[in-house]
């Protein structure tokens, strides 16, 4: 017979379950906690009191109450002492953000990341960000460690970036080598760029309150962070969700992955240009060149939005057929694409997919808009803290 939870046990459950709330929902009174997390009045104090002393929360009486009484102390994250550092590796572009608790971004940094640059080439630049950024750190600041997210398939227990085929990397160790140039800032995690932006979606963005979400990112090509009854479908390895190589299309164009006619290659930024007769052009302002002259009438700029469009209605479709969400966000250039195609994805979507799964559909662009791919990285270093606040 298994023994339960020991007294320890609870009580560290409890602080990281408060510490989450705050750190998630910002500024939250005692009397709400209580009532919120299903804890008595005592044991809330005596939580907050615990994380207070540890410098991750702070009490104050709130500014109005506009009632009779003694008001309810609020708690905060300490979003100005308590960090993470967040980087961001992206097709055409390296970012990087000091995160405070609480999802704030305190500082941040970004240069432009040229097609053909090296994994090794690029890691310089993203260590001289995040040295600059910890000179204006405060002395009495605390560092919880670095998340990083990459636009590939990453092996989450080294950082080992197995694949990606839009940046040009294959078998690259982003960990190992981002490692060696933070030195003491070294605590690393290395995610899905998409994946860490359907999490932070779903925690603070445009599908909170929804338990079942597919967050599609867009540039060269597509990634999918998918969440299944509130958790992350990761698959064997981590590797699930890389939806934009589906094949669609058997008779398409050939893949960057090496595979023909996959989802990315009809709605990807290529296959974008190319309709829009500006196939010898690439990169985001090109992509945003072409949506906003279909907004302003171009006739082949719109025949160009409406061929991608019908394509993402494809596979958005069969999507929904599989997974059944309750939402779908739109995020990187795919965001844009949406905005002036909406009613053509929607019209294939509906063709598509079955009506008990699209019938409470929402389409939707990331709430937190290019920030969600920063904290969500930030998300994969909070994460040790807010599963043990005081260990």
């Amino acid at each position: 017979m298994r023994a339960g939870p020991s007294q320890e046990e609870v009580r560290r459950h409890n602080l990281g379950t408060l510490l989450r709330y705050v750190h998630v929902h910002g500024a939250t009174s005692r009397a709400e906690l209580t009532s919120l997390l299903g804890l008595n009045r005592s044991t809330i104090g005596a939580l907050t009191a615990e994380l207070t002393t540890a410098g991750l929360v702070s009490e104050a009486a709130p500014r109005e109450t506009g009632r009779a009484g003694r008001p309810s102390l609020v708690v905060r994250p300490e979003s100005s002492k308590v960090y993470a550092y967040a980087l961001s590796i992206e097709v055409d572009r390296l970012r990087a953000a000091r995160v405070g608790l609480g999802g704030r971004i305190l500082d941040r940094r970004e240069t432009d990341r040229p097609r053909g640059m090296q994994a090794l080439d690029a890691v310089q630049p993203l260590a001289s960000f995040v040295h600059d950024m910890r000179k204006d750190v405060p002395d009495d600041a605390r560092y919880v460690g670095t998340g990083v997210a990459v636009a590939g398939m990453v092996r989450r227990a080294d950082g080992l970036v197995r694949l990606a085929p839009t940046i040009g990397w294959v078998e690259e160790p982003v960990g190992e080598a981002l490692g060696a140039e933070l030195g003491d800032a070294g605590k690393l995690t290395v995610g899905n760029h998409a994946d860490v932006s359907a999490l932070v979606e779903h925690s603070r963005g445009a599908a909170v309150g929804c338990d079942n979400v597919i967050y599609l990112y867009g540039d060269v090509g597509v990634g999918a962070g998918i969440i299944a009854d509130g958790r992350r479908v990761a698959g064997h390895g981590g590797y699930g969700g890389e939806v934009g190589h589906m094949v669609v299309n058997p008779y398409g164009r050939e893949c960057s992955c090496g595979s023909r006619g996959c989802w990315e290659t009809e709605i990807g930024e290529y296959a974008l240009l190319k309709h829009a007769g500006r196939g010898d052009r690439t990169g985001r302002e090109a992509v945003l060149g072409v949506v906003d002259a279909a907004m302003r009438g171009d006739s082949q700029a719109q025949f160009a939005v409406r061929q991608v469009g019908d394509w993402i209605g494809f596979g958005v479709g069969n999507l929904v057929n599989i997974f059944n969400p309750e939402a779908v966000i739109f995020g990187g250039t795919l965001r844009d694409v949406y905005l002036v195609a909406a009613a053509q994805i929607r019209s294939r979507l509906t063709s598509i997919a079955l009506p008990a799964c699209r019938e409470h559909i929402r389409l939707r662009t990331p709430e937190l808009g290019d920030d969600a791919g920063l904290i969500g990285a930030a998300e994969l270093a909070f994460e040790h803290l807010l599963e043990d606040p005081v260990g």
